[in-house]
């Protein structure tokens, strides 16, 4: 179901929906981030999450924090289809129907709960108001009936449209941490600079077995914040060779072009993965497959897996095409982009390395950076290595990034860095844990600063919340 822009301007003021434009929009489209739910035909009553049941209680100013935090959540890609919406708690779960009653859960990332959990919005009762109406099961709506939510079969009276009609207000319990920079599951963000901008390219997470089939581009001019560029990127309708298993994107651009080279698998119980590169004019995308197969085959290089593709361009206008897990390989791409010569590719396996191989230059240095652990793992972290050409040798200089367990951070990895155009300030963004819920396939993206020592070594990034 494809979400139509709102034709009604609408603003948020004080927690009220005030509509600018006099019509009604046709269709809803949702604003990210931290909201509550109020109901249109009991104003002051909010959604809010009780003993796992979804419910509408009043709320005020002077209600218990908790009971605030109860009526607030994050407005998230959909689980379950990226034109959707999910709804998460402060606490990590995920609003879903189960048995036709509204509930919160952890997200297991199956199929099934992925689709209780995400809903597609249309215009409510009054505008300005939104409906929401379960993706699964399209002819029905989240209504409230003795003020219990309850996933309906739409009915064409006003009552019902009433009942199950939302406005989108300022959230009771707003956000007081820094992260996740965009909201929902994403990991493995690969964070470039283009054209005064900075764009983000996320895996796209919560899936079990990390299945995930497109990408989407994020973009933003001070890294705070987000456009949302949509879908990319498809496996399913964009990439003959490949349907599941949309990991890793990384861009470059070359020959005024922009490239994405990513990983992808096959559904049919073919656990092999492969490496892809696609192409577009605009770093937003869309993309499309540029070569109609894949650039680097699973059987083409013996051991490893071929996933985690990055290309570093080096000050000669010369890129080089980097991936693996388990073994760490890199070979010089040729001018096109989209080819090299198999018989260049060469080996560079730091000790210590899992996966997720990222290079860049500083005053003259090469830093080779990856991550070390399985990804299911708190202990995920980041490592580099120096070296004076883009295919080393390299000097293994130690752990750099890792899990606070103070702060409740765990799983810190898979990251890439930025530098700030025209200074010597630099970024880096990475997943971890969703806070405070998360695991390896519930993962967050965000971005923290990265320095450096006199000498050229990195300091210490200490993630923060």
């Amino acid at each position: 179901m494809r979400i139509l822009p709102v034709l009604a301007l609408s603003t948020l003021v004080a927690g009220l929906v005030v509509v600018v434009s006099g019509s009604p929009a046709q269709a809803a489209a949702l604003p990210t981030g931290a909201r509550s739910l109020e109901s249109v035909n009991y104003p002051g009553r909010f959604v809010r999450h009780a003993g796992g049941l979804g419910q509408v209680e009043a709320v005020t100013s002077g209600s218990t924090a908790q009971l605030k935090r109860d009526a607030t959540f994050t407005v998230v890609n959909g689980l379950a289809s990226p034109t959707c919406y999910s709804l998460q708690t402060r606490d990590g779960l995920f609003l879903r129907h189960r048995d036709y009653r509204l509930r919160i859960d952890a997200n297991t990332g199956e199929a099934a709960f992925r689709a209780d959990a995400t809903f597609c919005a249309v215009d409510g009762a009054e505008a300005g108001s939104v409906a929401l109406t379960s993706y699964n099961y399209p002819g029905r709506r989240i209504r409230h009936r003795d003020f219990a939510l309850w996933l309906d079969a739409t009915q064409d009276t006003a009552a019902f449209r009433a009942d199950s009609s939302f406005r989108l207000v300022s959230p009771w319990a707003p956000k007081t941490a820094k992260g996740p920079v965009i909201p929902g599951l994403f990991a493995d963000p690969h964070i470039a600079s283009f054209n005064g901008r900075y764009y983000l390219y996320p895996t796209t997470d919560g899936y079990a077995g990390w299945g995930g089939t497109y990408y989407k581009a994020f973009s933003s001019t001070d890294l705070v914040n987000w456009t949302d560029h949509g879908v990319i990127l498809d496996h399913g309708p964009d990439v003959s060779w490949a349907d599941n298993s949309a990991w890793a994107p990384a861009v470059a651009t070359a020959n005024g072009r922009y490239y994405l080279y990513f990983s992808g698998g096959l559904a049919s119980g073919n656990t092999t993965k492969q490496l892809g590169v696609a192409v577009a004019d605009s770093p937003a995308g869309p993309f499309r497959d540029a070569l109609g197969r894949p650039l680097v085959t699973g059987s083409q290089f013996s051991g490893g897996q071929a996933i985690d593709p990055m290309v570093f361009t080096d000050d000669n206008g010369q890129s080089y095409l980097y991936w693996g897990q388990g073994v760490a390989r890199a070979v010089r791409l040729n001018a096109d982009m989209v080819s090299f010569d198999a018989a260049q590719v060469r080996v560079i396996t730091p000790s210590g390395y899992n996966e997720a191989p990222f290079v860049f230059k500083r005053n003259g240095v090469y830093y080779l950076m990856w991550s070390e652990n399985d990804t299911r793992s708190e202990d995920y972290r980041v490592a580099y290595a120096t070296g004076s050409t883009p295919l080393g040798p390299w000097t293994n200089r130690g752990v750099v990034l890792q899990k606070r367990l103070d702060a409740g951070i765990k799983g810190t990895g898979h990251h890439s860095v930025v530098r700030a155009p025209g200074t010597d300030t630099w970024y880096v963004a990475y997943h971890r844990f969703a806070v405070p819920a998360g695991n390896g396939t519930n993962r967050e993206t965000t971005i923290d600063r990265m320095e450096f020592n006199a000498d050229g070594t990195i300091r210490p990034v200490v993630p923060t919340l």
